[in-house]
């Protein structure tokens, strides 16, 4: 526990601003952020830069999950999707404010900041990203 404790510190700036890198050299955007570009490899090393993701994208493929654990039991039916974001990288997120049945494959969608968790009643809430359809 101790360790994942500074991590989540640590990542908490790319996961409320959809902060990625982008490579220096060959110019590949990914998310979360990586220290190393998975296309050029060593030669990306002290060349990863920040990069702000636009928050905009669209569904590739998703799934209504009906049989959701505890924490998520009061959302169920809900929809995840893999979204492929503007700059094309690809990420899971809930899709929510929109019905299963109304959710399609290229259907257009956007970032939206929402409470992912808490730790007890009186402890740590967790926010993050999920997504919205665009409009």
């Amino acid at each position: 526990m101790s360790l994942a404790i500074p991590r989540f510190w640590r990542e908490i700036q790319s996961r409320y601003n959809l902060i990625g890198t982008k490579c220096g050299n060959c110019g590949k955007v990914d998310f979360p952020p990586r220290a190393v570009c998975p296309v050029c490899g060593r030669k990306s090393i002290g060349k990863m830069q920040r990069f702000q993701l636009g928050g905009k994208g669209s569904v590739v493929t998703y799934t209504v999950i009906h049989d959701a654990p505890a924490q998520f039991e009061m959302q169920k039916p809900y929809v995840m999707a893999i979204i492929e974001m503007d700059e094309g990288v690809r990420l899971t997120s809930q899709l929510i404010d929109v019905k299963p049945e109304d959710v399609r494959i290229g259907m257009k969608v956007q970032a939206s900041f929402r409470k992912l968790g808490q730790d007890g009643d009186a402890g740590v809430i967790h926010y993050g990203y999920k997504f919205r359809p665009a409009g």
